[in-house]
């Protein structure tokens, strides 16, 4: 089953994607994992998109479409996508691909969460900056505030989660991502989930909704 999973920043795309693909039994493909690596190892490609997600901004819709495209074509199997399209243009660019690639789209999950439970989701987010495991100081508070537990490193926030670029980022979603909403309503079958609970419920509706096996 090829999928894409939708919803807003903090939503917990990340955490359903990699439930669920492990529950379908497909490849989970994040846009922000694949970006974030890049500009780990400082790329050209990192260094390119660095400046548009460190400020909140959604990167080119061309530079996004070209490395989504180069992974899918080299996939076996069916696959989940997690963070792409973000655009209705990245969308009809991905309906292009998989129509000259014989590939087809089966379903398309949106993750619904107001915007002030979004605020206060990511501005409460922390990294570690050893080995990135990754704690939110109201639903998964690490033992020591400022420490990993995993590793002892030294936990810190990322720049895209401060108050102010969620904000940013909140606005960027609502002008450009939420008619791509309507868009896959009008065209896909969209199942809509209440990304307000707790995450391993969220995940069980959504799997019985799409006819995962049971665990």
């Amino acid at each position: 089953m090829n999928l894409i999973l939708l919803g807003a920043p903090g939503s917990g795309k990340g955490t359903q994607a990699k439930a669920l693909a492990q529950r379908l039994k497909t490849t989970h493909l994040s846009t922000g994992d694949v970006f974030r690596e890049e500009i780990a190892k400082k790329t050209p490609l990192g260094t390119k998109v660095q400046s548009y997600v460190t400020s909140g901004k959604l990167v080119p819709d061309a530079v996004v479409t070209e490395v989504v495209t180069a992974k899918l074509a080299a996939l076996q199997g069916s696959f989940l996508l997690d963070g792409f399209p973000r655009t209705v243009e990245q969308a009809i660019s991905l309906d292009g691909y998989l129509k000259k690639s014989g590939k087809k789209l089966d379903r398309v999950v949106y993750l619904a969460l107001s915007e002030d439970e979004v605020i206060k989701r990511l501005t409460a987010r922390r990294n570690c900056g050893s080995c990135n495991e990754l704690y939110n100081m109201v639903s998964k508070p690490p033992k020591h505030p400022q420490f990993c537990d995993k590793c002892g490193g030294k936990l810190v926030q990322r720049q895209d989660d401060t108050e102010e670029t969620v904000k940013k980022r909140l606005m960027v979603f609502r002008d450009l991502t939420e008619p791509l909403i309507s868009y896959y309503k009008a065209h896909e079958n969209v199942f809509e989930a209440d990304a307000a609970g707790v995450a391993a419920e969220i995940t069980e509706t959504i799997a019985n909704e799409l006819g995962a096996p049971a665990q």
